[in-house]
């Protein structure tokens, strides 16, 4: 391999040993050579001594970005470091080089080393398209050309397209051209006339064939159909263009001109331009053909170091019936200028730091590249001095991006850092280039709520869920250190938990009813609401919450006593023993509301007796306004109202039956009293009974034991009466109705509630066997110490059943 390659390999050598600066190396070799091909011996071209040339250091530095060769420093051996691809590397160009520079230490001396990349025959021609459809019109004589597409071989000299060939046929022919490049182009010949009605379509191969060795061919598939008129193809001015346009022009120049002829008229005249499949896809982002007028504009962006020069492919086809087609070549050549701005690439270390950051932290590191040489690939970089960030160069074209001062996240939660560079041409090109850098937050800020405590009204009987309020806390903190969740602690003021009456939206804060709310039950309660942010450690502050409960007038008056009519019997009441003015029960009754809402008034709405009663507007005492004759009925019903003062207003009535008799027995008076129907009872009435009959059982065995007592002390009773227990002393009845038993300053309210202030004169009812002949009328007074016991008479008075 190594004596193969020694064949293929030229050298110049015009260099002195002890001046290496004036001195060139050159050398040949094809392409494709694979990794570890033998390129040429360095010592034995320059004639040195390969002891010498070790100790001075040899140094291949490389124009070009790959670095294609590399150089043994034991034997100064140069050898293919990569695969080189001719057409990769250069293109259609016609020389193909690599160039180096041989550097010498110890004295510096430089000098160049040339590789000539040499192309080989590795690539078949090819054309764009599989099949070529042509419409030849029938009355065309023989000797007419139509011009084909040019195959495409990316292989340059012998090796490139050399010559075209077409399947045999009675009628066409092939004509091969050389434009003035060199290159070639095919014409399919008519060479036979044509008769549309024996043959109207022919299906052709034609071949291209370049001159390497051996040869590689493409083919493509001709198809002709033959039609009648429109005999002429459009011509251009020239079989190729050339035109040059400065790389930095603007989208929209024109470029060039195209012109084609048709000596057919009419529409057959009218022609219409185009890139042909053959032009590559990038030439057609750069360039834009307008298809009316023929005009090539630039619509890209040119780069004369991308491709130096650009081949458009373009047709022109009429529009007669049977399309006709001419072709051309242009080639745009680029004019260089100094378009290269700086290019940085930026390393991120981190684009996030802490806001605790230390400075000096590193950011970024940062690496600067000019493609231009000399002072226009100088290139200096500067960043924003008024911020807490620095630039620092660490070497040729390095720098690091570092932190220059305390960070907050709360103010600056961001930095947007633009990086200049520019280099030193004239004029001077610059780029500029951003880094996001971010602070992170640091949870060092706690909430905090806009108020140290919240009122909250809430009028009773809400609904449940309704809204009360909203509390808010503020936490200048970001993401979750920024996050609050709001709660209400376990912890409880006055003894009340929050928890079965509110609830709270853990993210918004607001504050909803989880039932509704009774003012009889719960006036107010307090409680104390956290917002607590989600760093670590999370952080969080409190605010108390005092929920005030309104009342509304939701109770109607509840009248205690005396009962309803439909509830016990009615009250009996002696005839004789009413006077006028004579409080004969009082209606009492409650409000569970509170304020306003509790002021109670009573009215009489209807009474059975013409002007028999009276009802006290504030106190609800019923009196007698006269007294009873025989002409007022002996059951009276009278029906009073008691209402409230709430707005609006609420009201309860009552019906209070009366019996009114003559020498009413006692034993009807108790009977009376007890209930006719057990059901009615309500729970309150079962409690009110209990505890009345408690308190006078109570009462009555404390009376009957000192009346005992007493009466031992006096004197031996005569009768005495085991069930009564007590002094007592006979009259006769009317004498005992006829006498006030119970004065104005000291009344007792029958069938009043058992908490009511009671006098010191009661009446007691004492009962007798019903099969007593007569009933007893038996009214206890207090046993006067002070009397002589022979005063103490006992009368007796009875009366027939």
């Amino acid at each position: 391999m190594a004596n193969t390659m020694k064949s293929v390999v030229s050298f110049t050598f015009t260099l002195c040993a002890s001046n290496l600066v004036s001195g060139q190396v050159r050398y040949s070799i094809p392409e494709e050579l694979g990794q570890g091909a033998f390129v040429g011996n360095i010592v034995e071209d320059l004639k040195q001594n390969i002891r010498e040339l070790s100790a001075r250091n040899v140094q291949f530095i490389s124009n070009d970005r790959n670095q294609y060769m590399d150089e043994n420093q034991e034997n100064g051996i140069v050898l293919v470091r990569e695969r080189i691809d001719r057409e990769h590397l250069c293109g259609q160009s016609s020389t193909c080089s690599l160039h180096f520079q041989i550097v010498l230490d110890n004295p510096v001396e430089i000098g160049r080393l040339v590789v000539t990349v040499l192309d080989i025959n590795d690539n078949s021609p090819s054309f764009s398209k599989d099949n070529y459809y042509i419409q030849v019109n029938e009355v065309i004589s023989p000797g007419a050309h139509y011009p084909l597409e040019s195959a495409y071989d990316p292989d340059v000299g012998t090796n490139s397209i050399n010559s075209y060939q077409i399947s045999p046929n009675s009628h066409f022919g092939i004509k091969v051209q050389t434009r003035s490049d060199g290159s070639k182009m095919a014409a399919l010949l008519l060479e036979e006339p044509l008769d549309r009605e024996q043959q109207s379509t022919f299906h052709l191969v034609l071949m291209a064939i370049d001159g390497g060795i051996p040869h590689r061919s493409g083919t493509a598939q001709i198809i002709i159909s033959i039609t009648d008129a429109n005999d002429n193809a459009p011509v251009f001015d020239h079989e190729m263009y050339r035109t040059n346009v400065l790389e930095n022009a603007p989208e929209g120049t024109l470029v060039i001109k195209l012109n084609a002829v048709d000596l057919d008229e009419g529409t057959n005249a009218e022609l219409t331009y185009s890139f042909t499949s053959h032009t590559l896809q990038r030439a057609r982002e750069l360039f834009r053909l307008d298809p009316g007028t023929g005009d090539i504009r630039v619509q890209g962006l040119l780069d004369f170091e991308e491709n130096n020069i650009h081949e458009l492919y373009v047709e022109a086809v009429d529009k007669g019936p049977y399309l006709m087609t001419g072709h051309t070549k242009v080639l745009v050549g680029l004019i260089d200028v100094n378009d290269n701005t700086p290019e940085l690439e930026v390393t991120s270390v981190s684009s996030t730091i802490p806001e605790d950051a230390h400075p000096g932290t590193v950011i970024a590191a940062i690496s600067v590249r000019d493609p231009d040489i000399g002072e226009n690939g100088q290139v200096q970089c500067e960043i924003d001095v008024n911020i807490a960030f620095k630039l620092q160069k660490t070497q040729n074209n390095n720098y690091k991006l570092v932190s220059n001062g305390v960070l907050d996240c709360e103010t600056y939660p961001e930095y947007n850092i633009s990086i200049s560079c520019w280099d030193s041409g004239s004029p001077s090109l610059a780029t500029i280039t951003s880094i996001l850098v971010s602070i992170s937050d640091v949870n060092d800020n706690a909430p905090k709520f806009t108020q140290a405590s919240y009122n909250m009204l809430v009028r009773e009987n809400n609904q449940p869920g309704a809204f009360l309020s909203a509390v808010t806390a503020l936490d200048p903190d970001f993401a979750q250190n920024g996050a609050m969740s709001y709660s209400f602690l376990k912890n409880q003021l006055q003894n009340v938990s929050a928890s079965p009456y509110i609830s709270i939206n853990s993210e918004s804060g607001t504050i909803y009813a989880l039932l509704a709310f009774d003012y009889e039950q719960l006036k107010n309660f307090q409680t104390i609401v956290q917002a607590q942010d989600a760093g670590v450690p999370s952080l969080s502050s409190t605010a108390i919450v005092n929920v005030i409960i309104l009342d509304q007038n939701d109770n109607a008056p509840v009248i205690i006593s005396p009962l309803p009519c439909n509830s016990l019997a009615s009250m009996r009441i002696d005839r004789q023993a009413i006077y006028p003015g004579d409080v004969i029960t009082k209606v009492i009754a409650t409000d569970a509301d509170s304020g306003m809402n509790t002021r109670l008034s009573f009215q009489m709405l209807e009474a059975s007796g013409s002007r028999l009663f009276s009802v006290s507007l504030l106190s609800g005492e019923i009196s007698a306004v006269r007294r009873f004759n025989n002409q007022d009925a002996i059951t009276q019903k009278v029906v009073v109202m008691v209402k409230d003062n709430g707005q609006p207003s609420l009201s309860s009535t009552t019906t209070i039956c009366f019996s009114v008799l003559s020498n009413v027995p006692e034993k009807f008076l108790v009977q009376n009293r007890q209930p006719s129907d057990p059901e009615n009872f309500t729970e309150l009435y079962i409690y009110l009974i209990i505890i009345f009959g408690s308190t006078s059982f109570v009462f009555l065995a404390t009376i009957v034991i000192l009346v005992v007592l007493k009466c031992k002390q006096d004197r031996n009773i005569n009768h005495y009466n085991p069930t009564c227990c007590c002094c007592y002393r006979r009259s006769n009845s009317n004498e005992a109705f006829n006498r006030r038993t119970m004065p104005k300053d000291m009344i007792s309210y029958t069938g009043a509630h058992p908490s009511l202030p009671i006098s010191e004169t009661y009446l007691y009812p004492i009962h007798i066997p019903p099969e007593s002949s007569k009933r007893d009328y038996l009214f206890l007074k207090p046993c006067d110490a002070t009397l002589p016991l022979n005063e103490l008479n006992v009368h007796t008075s009875s009366v027939t059943k």
